[in-house]
């Protein structure tokens, strides 16, 4: 399967915040619409910081990956973080998620991107399993903590 991908812009913004807000809904992520719409506005109008790309058909979107960048010596340069992954609930199963985060590897690694990460609830086996089979896996002695500010 092939899944359409399309840099999101700002006049994209009508088709993606609906799709953003249904992924908080089903996450129990508490985001008002005027926090929703000043952190997704900027990675359409080009910030260096991060991507938003829509899934699936330009008009009709089913879903949406974000994309943060960072720098890691480590690793040995430049990173990339999906922050978020969604894709509708009536269209999930169909390959579309995996086709998507093989498509961003490829583009991200020709680009010099020389990692690219996700977060994963470790709780769900259906998740785990998810991105393992779109290449992701635990690194050993790492483990994602957060402090907001």
């Amino acid at each position: 399967m092939s899944t359409a991908l399309h840099l999101a812009r700002p006049d994209d913004l009508a088709r993606l915040l609906p799709l953003v807000e249904a992924c908080h809904s089903e996450a129990g992520i508490l985001l008002d619409d005027a926090a929703r719409m000043a952190a997704v506005a900027p990675l359409l109008e080009g910030t260096p910081l991060g991507a938003v790309y829509l899934i699936g058909p330009a008009r009709a979107p089913v879903g949406y990956v974000v994309l943060a960048f960072g720098w890691s010596v480590e690793l040995g340069g430049m990173d990339a973080y999906v922050d978020e992954l969604y894709i509708r609930p009536p269209v999930r199963r169909r390959g579309m998620g995996s086709d998507a985060l093989t498509a961003l590897g490829g583009a991200l690694g020709e680009a010099g991107v020389r990692a690219f990460h996700l977060k994963a609830d470790e709780t769900s086996p259906e998740i785990r399993a998810f991105y393992q089979r779109a290449g992701f896996a635990p690194r050993g002695g790492y483990m994602l903590v957060t402090r907001k500010l």
